[in-house]
């Protein structure tokens, strides 16, 4: 089926696909916003229209994620790796240690910008099986007396996705960069949600953090000012020019989602999208090869192999030439990669599982 604008099926892992009608709508206020004869890259965000426009999203997110009382929200700088400093430089004491859990690519990252600061148990790694999956988070052996506990809910390189909120008293810490409103979550659950906006709710610029107050009380008083939770919650998000385009075109992501179902209607899509490429996987004979288990596989990032490189390299090539692109897969896991984040059509998922079927046939 024709896209439209002759749009192409973009699989990439990131910056993600937006919904139509959200860029739709950012073009028609591109160079004047609201009739206010200026566009929103080039209004000053002391101002009371981009005022509106920081508090409207943070409304809109809240009422998606259901984020309860005690919780602040911020729109940062950085993306999600300046967060895997940020985060031990503000709750990971001297003396003291925090526990992480090992998923993959970027729980990995995440553990080597902590271990800068201060002592990281990794009280699980996925390693040995290549990280195709992830634990139940009950089952794990965390320290006593550990500052926070960090996992990575959904591994973009691997595809592999906890599907569950923790539980308990420990303080959670969670990178949600790629499967963030991809579901309901529990907030109340977490001590800090973090997210990079690229993968799954906006452009490329900007992180939102959701942080319980009584953690976010922890952090020193001594942090320098642009690395300072507290302080950029006193000033709103607004200590500094903030990524005022990527802020408000997430904006407008959150409500296209809200006034298409919010978070309940979204994983019964994501949901069915996953199913019509893992069934495509399936129903190949072996040909092609998931690699995440069946329990942890992503609704956002589909992974599987062929059975050599110069079948993988067919099979992109002649993908590509069917409109469908960024297919390739990372290197640590080889094969190809097909990210279907919120706003990639069902359509999409279709045409790539029968384009599917048609080259195992071909070539098997």
């Amino acid at each position: 089926m024709a896209q439209p604008y002759d749009r192409v099926f973009n699989f990439s892992a990131g910056p993600c696909c937006l919904p139509v009608e959200v860029l739709e709508e950012a073009r028609d206020d591109l160079l004047s916003y609201k009739g206010l004869g200026l566009s929103v890259m080039e209004m000053s965000h002391r101002s009371k229209p981009f005022e509106a426009i920081v508090q409207n999203a943070e409304a809109d997110l809240r009422a998606l994620l259901g984020v309860p009382e005690g919780y602040k929200v911020l729109f940062l700088q950085g993306g999600a790796s300046l967060q895997f400093t940020m985060i031990p430089m503000s709750f990971l004491p001297a003396g003291g240690s925090a526990d992480y859990v090992l998923t993959g690519a970027w729980g990995k990252k995440a553990i080597e910008g902590a271990k800068r600061i201060g002592t990281v148990n990794t009280i699980y790694d996925a390693k040995p099986s290549n990280y195709d999956h992830a634990p139940k988070l009950a089952s794990l052996n965390y320290t006593d007396g550990a500052a926070y506990v960090h996992f990575t809910s959904n591994e973009t390189i691997q595809g592999v996705d906890f599907f569950e909120d923790p539980a308990g008293d420990r303080d959670y810490v969670c990178d949600a960069s790629s499967n963030i409103l991809s579901r309901p979550m529990d907030v109340s659950q977490y001590a800090m949600l973090y997210a990079g906006a690229q993968k799954n709710m906006g452009p490329a610029g900007v992180v939102v953090v959701i942080v319980r107050e009584e953690f976010l009380a922890r952090a020193p008083e001594s942090t320098h000012p642009m690395l300072d939770y507290r302080l950029q919650v006193e000033n709103g998000s607004l200590y500094n020019t903030p990524p005022c385009w990527s802020i408000y075109v997430c904006g407008l992501v959150y409500k296209w989602l809200l006034r298409t179902g919010g978070l309940a209607e979204r994983a019964k899509i994501n949901e069915r999208k996953a199913k019509v490429l893992y069934d495509a996987i399936e129903a190949s004979g072996g040909f092609f090869k998931p690699h995440a288990k069946p329990e942890n596989r992503s609704w956002m990032n589909v992974t599987f192999t062929l059975p050599s490189d110069d079948l993988t390299a067919a099979f992109l090539a002649e993908a590509k030439g069917h409109g469908m692109l960024e297919l390739k897969g990372h290197r640590s896991v080889g094969g190809c990669r097909a990210s279907v984040y919120n706003a990639f059509p069902e359509d999409g998922c279709r045409a790539l599982a029968d384009f599917m079927a048609a080259f195992a046939a071909k070539n098997g």
